[in-house]
């Protein structure tokens, strides 16, 4: 299984290689889409279940020893994203189908491309390859969100490359001023690397990086002014998996390289409370449906980062129960909003109504979503945010507990507003539904898809999050393994460095 790692990468390049080759065969692309993306996922069940036990799965790659050697190494934490990734490529790709969005010819290709970056950045034990598989995904996305050539997302897509690239070049300071203090960027390696002032400031550079990358205050504006123009199967692939694997990147750096540093703890808490206030004031002025979600976006990315701030056992556990619960909940909700979109032509909440008695099974799954979002119990997002209450109790950080408890009735509201205007109330009186500030969307009379079909993924990764809300044990027992590996490091350093 070790030497199967190389597969989470090779296999979707190699699926997009196929689909580049054959750009007027749809069927075939789609079935090496979904052949690629599923069988990520089947191997990332192996891997969470080897992983699980507490061992580290490792591959060198290069015909080099460690630490000279390309490493990849999947642990708890990496096999979960690895899980939770393919799965909602499968579940956009299934909505992408279903709206004859990836009627374009590189669809196919530019998504596996994505995937490989994504599957790539949660494998690497490298911080130098980390960037290339950063970079990966830049570009994947980049095309991805102006595919379709409008003046919109050419504009979006300025600003989203723009801050992208303004991260990467940090990054890249940050991996060389690495290799300079250390003389090397292995990860494990500098695990076992003694402290040095050159190195704390690489560090700087790098968790700056990631911070842009994760969309965390200050850094955060790119995202809201980028997400909502995509196409909607790609801004909700985008609000699944990119913002979370920069979160991903932090809690690897910061754990593995150094250590956890208790110096930066008090910093990683303010920025989390102060990106959760942020990201839902945000949201509560907007009037759109992805404006909405994508501000909450940024406002739960602090309840992620929170977790690592506490860096306890049930703290950083928490934190990665939310990242799986919110990589599920935001997906689902942006396929809800994006199934509202396709039928009405606009996502604007005033020109919207009754799509509850229009779209029924898009209206259950939006309230599953959302409720849970906003952590209303039974759901998955209620454990998750009991866990980080209870390691903030544990720690005496009240403040930052009151914090996320008040955004938490924030998030609720903008909810019941989204509820409220697009599903509950009477539909809006008839006049043009699609104006020049709003993406515009192929309407229904243009799409061969059914009500069925285009509710179908988000209903089914809300029911996936339902599910979890009712037996919690399971998730909660895999983020508490993932959280003991990164509070000791110890197999993975000896794993990676063959020891």
């Amino acid at each position: 299984m070790d030497r199967a790692l190389a597969l989470f990468v090779a296999l979707p390049m190699a699926a997009a290689a196929g689909c580049a080759l054959l750009p007027k065969r749809l069927v075939v692309r789609r079935f090496l889409m979904f052949l690629a993306a599923g069988s990520n996922l089947v191997l990332s069940v192996f891997v969470v279940d080897r992983a699980a036990s507490g061992d580290v799965l490792v591959t060198q790659t290069g015909g080099w020893p460690p630490p000279f050697a390309i490493a990849f190494a999947a642990d708890t934490l990496a096999g979960l994203m690895l899980f939770i990734g393919a799965l909602m490529v499968i579940a956009c790709s299934a909505f992408a189908v279903a709206r004859e969005e990836d009627r374009y010819p590189f669809f196919h290709s530019l998504v596996l491309i994505l995937l490989a970056g994504v599957s790539g950045s949660f494998l690497t034990a490298d911080l130098f390859n980390l960037f290339v598989f950063f970079e990966v995904m830049l570009i994947a996305s980049y095309v991805l969100l102006t595919l379709q050539k409008r003046s919109s997302q050419t504009h979006a897509g300025a600003v989203y490359v723009t801050t992208n690239l303004f991260g990467s070049t940090i990054l890249l300071a940050g991996v060389g001023l690495v290799y300079a203090a250390t003389g090397t960027v292995n990860m494990a390696a500098l695990a076992v690397t003694e402290s040095s002032p050159a190195l704390t400031i690489a560090g700087v550079f790098l968790l700056v990086a990631f911070a842009v990358k994760a969309s965390l205050a200050p850094v955060h504006g790119w995202l809201p002014r980028s997400y909502p123009w995509a196409s909607p199967a790609v801004a909700a692939l985008f609000s699944g998996l990119l913002t979370k694997v920069g979160i991903y990147s932090l809690f690897r750096v910061y754990s593995v390289v150094f250590g956890g540093a208790p110096q930066w703890r008090g910093l990683i808490l303010v920025a989390a409370g102060v990106t959760m206030v942020l990201g839902v004031l945000g949201a509560i002025g907007r009037e759109s449906l992805r404006d909405i979600l994508s501000f909450h976006i940024v406002s739960q990315v602090g309840y992620m980062i929170m977790g690592l701030g506490l860096f306890s056992l049930v703290g950083v556990a928490g934190g990665i129960f939310y990242v799986l619960h919110h990589i599920v909940v935001k997906t689902s909700l942006f396929l809800c909003a994006g199934a509202v979109e396709t039928t009405e032509g606009t996502g604007l909440l005033k020109r919207l109504g009754g799509m509850m008695s229009k779209q029924p099974l898009t209206g259950v799954a939006f309230v599953i979503a959302a409720l849970s979002l906003a952590g209303l119990p039974p759901s998955s997002g209620f454990f998750a945010k009991l866990a980080l209450l209870r390691g903030a109790a544990e720690q005496g950080q009240y403040t930052i507990a009151a914090v996320s408890l008040a955004v938490s009735f924030l998030t609720l509201a903008s909810m019941i507003k989204i509820y409220d205007g697009a599903f509950a109330r009477r539909p809006a009186s008839a006049e043009p539904k699609v104006r020049a500030e709003q993406p515009e969307f192929a309407g229904g009379s243009k799409l061969a898809t059914g009500a069925l079909r285009l509710a179908a993924p988000a209903l089914v990764l809300s029911l996936f999050s339902f599910a979890v809300g009712l037996f919690p044990a399971p998730v909660m027992e895999l983020s508490e393994a993932a959280a003991r590996q990164l509070l000791d490091v110890t197999a993975y350093v000896d794993a990676v460095l063959g020891r």
